[in-house]
């Protein structure tokens, strides 16, 4: 049986504010409240559709977790996977919300109603409401939606998305929330309006950037020193739960800097699945890639000092799914070509370690070779730049150069994003520092942490 949780809070806003998690079973997924005219609290739920395939209600006491038993309400229209469900009540109604089809290029959107919450409900002959499949729209996948009403009693849904094409190769930010209008007059259905990439329909309010609350706006950007006092922004996320004691903020010694002290495990760890807390976790903080065009940059002052020990910047999906590049402690045998003005050899035993700029990736799809370069001489005990950009729709470029001679970083390589297109999360910008197993504990020293927006590709 699966174990549900709920949370309630005065204000969402205040991370202190939330009680503890209130238990409850349910052998499904996709669960939520809903409270009736008559004061009554329910449960409704998608069943684990391989078990068999239905949206599910019950009373539910949401102090304790006790519930009533469980009823049928809908089986969707007979698509894949009937899940997501959300009730509305309305002109006497009990309209009944669904995603059906999969999650994927054939997700779609369904409804159904009846005078009487636990059914019968009747299917809207306009099924599916709201989908994009078989379509050449670059917005694909859409479905799991939801509706609301705005201030002036207009009507809107939102849904996800991903903005993939037909093709469905190249998302690398997952899937994303749209917003589309609605119309939904008097004891009808409601009438969607497409995804299209452009709002049609209401009027959006005019922006209005003076809202209370810490943190940027979703659209400006970084530009972040990492200030004496500070703390790391809201937005920054993580992978595995962090160690507080991996991280510091103008640490001693090293104003304006967030030193990342490394993790045995690197980014893949040992089996591209597992890096618990038990194996030490992963040092690893990033960011979300939120447009289509980019430049995100960081500069990094890193000396290793045993072999292997290494500190970067990755587009990072998941522990099989990353592209990485950053400086490693390594042989100077293990060189496979030079960056320009540089050289592939060094003078010399080729056991001797010798820091190099190392990209490497892994994936379900091919990834490009992996590039091991020697700093160049000219570089090495400076602070280096090291840059990934998104150029286009379906490639990131990797570049490196001196921080303090911007104008001489050479791009190593150029990698698909369909090496970072998978499921259904998008990817991670940001920085890691490890061992990659060693025992070794040299700290790295990031700065001047940039995320640069640069455009979006709607159609």
């Amino acid at each position: 049986m699966w174990v549900h949780i709920i949370f309630k809070s005065p204000d969402p806003y205040e991370p202190s504010s939330w009680t503890n998690a209130v238990h409850f079973k349910f052998e499904g997924y996709d669960t939520e409240p809903f409270w009736d005219d008559d004061g009554r609290t329910y449960i409704i739920g998608s069943h684990a559709f391989k078990v068999y395939p239905a949206l599910e209600i019950a009373e539910a006491n949401l102090e304790t977790g006790e519930l009533g038993d469980w009823k049928n309400l809908w089986n969707g229209t007979g698509g894949p996977a009937p899940e997501g469900p959300h009730i509305y009540r309305k002109d006497g109604w009990y309209y009944l919300l669904v995603a059906e089809g999969g999650t994927g290029v054939y997700h779609m959107v369904t409804m159904a109603r009846s005078k009487d919450l636990l059914g019968p409900y009747e299917s809207d002959p306009a099924n599916p409401v709201l989908t994009n499949s078989n379509t050449t729209s670059y917005f694909q996948t859409v479905g799991h939606a939801d509706l609301f009403q705005d201030q002036s009693g207009n009507w809107w849904g939102v849904a996800l998305s991903t903005r993939s094409g037909p093709g469905y190769q190249y998302y690398p930010m997952g899937r994303e929330t749209v917003l589309t209008a609605v119309t939904w007059e008097e004891g009808k259905f409601p009438v969607w309006t497409n995804i299209s990439g452009q709002v049609n329909g209401w009027a959006l309010p005019p922006e209005n950037k003076e809202i209370d609350g810490p943190g940027p706006f979703v659209d400006e950007g970084d530009d972040i020193d990492f200030a004496p006092g500070s703390e790391l922004p809201a937005h920054f996320t993580y992978w595995r739960y962090p160690d507080p004691d991996k991280l510091a903020v103008s640490p001693e010694g090293h104003p304006n800097t967030l030193r990342l002290s490394p993790s045995r495990l690197n980014l893949t760890a040992l089996n591209g699945n597992y890096a618990g807390p038990d194996l030490g976790g992963q040092t690893f903080v990033g960011r979300r890639q939120q447009d289509t065009l980019f430049t995100y940059r960081v500069d990094l002052d890193y000396s290793p000092a045993s072999v292997g020990e290494e500190a970067g910047v990755s587009v990072f999906l998941t522990q099989n799914h990353h592209l990485d590049i950053g400086v490693v402690l390594l042989p100077a045998g293990e060189s496979t070509t030079a960056i320009p003005g540089g050289s592939a050899t060094e003078p010399g035993d080729s056991t001797e370690l010798v820091p190099q700029i190392r990209f490497r990736g892994i994936s379900s799809v091919t990834t490009p070779a992996t590039v091991v370069a020697p700093v160049p001489s000219a570089w090495r005990g400076k602070p280096l730049s090291l840059e990934i950009k998104a150029a286009n729709m379906t490639h990131y470029s990797f570049s490196v150069g001196p921080a303090d001679a911007q104008y001489l970083a050479q791009t190593l390589v150029v990698s698909s994003s369909d090496a970072v297109s998978w499921g259904f999360t998008g990817v991670i910008l940001g920085i890691y520092a490890t061992t990659n197993g060693g025992d070794g504990d040299t700290p790295a020293y990031f700065s001047k942490w940039q995320y640069l927006p640069q455009g979006q590709y709607r159609n």
